[in-house]
């Protein structure tokens, strides 16, 4: 089999921006928990098949933590990226920020890290090109993914 060649981090990042309405709120008009997660899972399965060029699917998710809420009538950005392939699996960061379109004022509210999956059209695990990070930031990403999937593998045992 040949080689697949590696891809910077920056040709697969996406950034996805959504607007909080009550449909997806509770009745405290905070933004529900699992819509958010919906929507990092959607930005981060994009992130992985944009890197892949391959159907990738999600086997899991790190912690989750929720710092700030978010309401309705705010603005939700998600900056997904990968920050390493394993073999066939990868590691997705994705990062949360609100954001309050009266007065432009932006506050970081969650982070988390997905794990995915490549698969071919029968659904079989395929190995997946390696991801080069360029950045200073992307490479410590990269050491970090490392130890994530070391502390993820032992929590399987």
């Amino acid at each position: 089999m040949p080689k697949l060649r590696s891809k910077p981090v920056k040709a697969s990042r996406v950034e996805m921006t959504e607007l909080v309405i009550p449909t997806d709120t509770n009745r405290m008009g905070n933004l529900l928990g699992g819509r958010l997660m919906h929507w990092m899972d959607i930005a981060a399965a994009i992130a992985a098949s944009r890197h892949t060029n391959l159907l990738c699917v999600t086997a899991s998710v790190d912690g989750l933590h929720f710092h700030h809420p978010v309401k309705q009538g705010e603005v939700v950005i998600l900056q997904a990226s990968v920050n390493r392939v394993f073999n066939t699996s990868l590691e997705v960061g994705v990062r949360v920020i609100k954001e309050d379109l009266l007065t432009g004022k932006r506050k970081h509210t969650n982070t988390a890290y997905l794990t995915f999956v490549a698969i071919d059209e029968k659904g079989r695990p395929v190995t997946a090109r390696p991801v080069r990070p360029v950045t200073n930031v992307e490479k410590r990403r990269y050491r970090d993914a490392a130890r994530r999937r070391r502390l993820r593998l032992l929590h399987r045992k």
